[in-house]
């Protein structure tokens, strides 16, 4: 899939810590059943080779749906399994050594806590901003301040690229994003830890795209 093809509307995170104990191939299904465009398998603690086999599975049902798969932070993996591409943190590999190894075809995903994140991304050859964290959250303890909608606005006046809103995004506030200048909304636990993910996903997929039809 090319970089310049990709849907970033409703961008999922995964994350088996949250998912209630339901398996993390039952929980994609479900959500992209729900309206899905993008999925970031990320795997923090699992092993290799464990995270490979899981990968593979989700490769597979993607793939059948035309959805590309992220892979967060291991390039080794997503080489390993034709992932679509890999989403990197402030202090993963840098740039124009992950483009060299991945190639000029594959999806590469920056977080960008920061206008001098995105720029620099930007500069850089990124494909897309992963903008974080726009509001607090317990997903994620490693990151700096809440950027809030007004730091999202700011990096969307200051890039061309793609933005993905990350962080204590959910259907109450989805539409603000939005407003503010996100392509897309990224959710871990809205979706992840939802009683019925394909519902959660669907409800989200319909708020971002009536947010885009007002923005229009």
């Amino acid at each position: 899939m090319k970089p310049e093809t990709v849907d970033y509307g409703l961008y999922l995170v995964t994350d088996r810590g949250l998912s209630r104990g339901r398996p993390t191939i039952e929980v994609v299904a479900a959500a992209v059943r729900g309206g899905v465009t993008v999925v970031q398998l990320r795997e923090k603690g699992a092993e290799t080779r464990d995270f490979v086999k899981e990968a593979l599975a989700v490769r597979r049902l993607l793939e059948a749906r035309g959805i590309p798969l992220i892979v967060n932070d291991r390039i080794d993996v997503a080489l390993a399994v034709s992932a679509d591409g890999v989403h990197l943190g402030q202090k993963d590999m840098p740039i124009d050594m992950a483009r060299k190894i991945l190639g000029p075809d594959k999806i590469i995903g920056i977080s960008a806590e920061s206008v001098a994140d995105a720029v620099a991304a930007e500069k850089a050859g990124a494909d897309y901003l992963g903008v974080s964290p726009i509001y607090a959250t317990p997903t994620k303890t490693d990151t700096v301040a809440a950027l809030g909608l007004e730091g999202l606005r700011q990096i969307r006046e200051a890039v061309d690229l793609p933005l993905v809103g990350i962080g204590g995004l959910n259907a109450g506030n989805a539409a603000e994003a939005i407003r503010h200048g996100a392509d897309g909304i990224a959710v871990v636990s809205a979706i992840v830890s939802a009683d019925d993910p394909e519902t959660a996903a669907r409800e989200l997929s319909r708020i971002v795209a009536e947010a885009k039809v007002r923005e229009m």
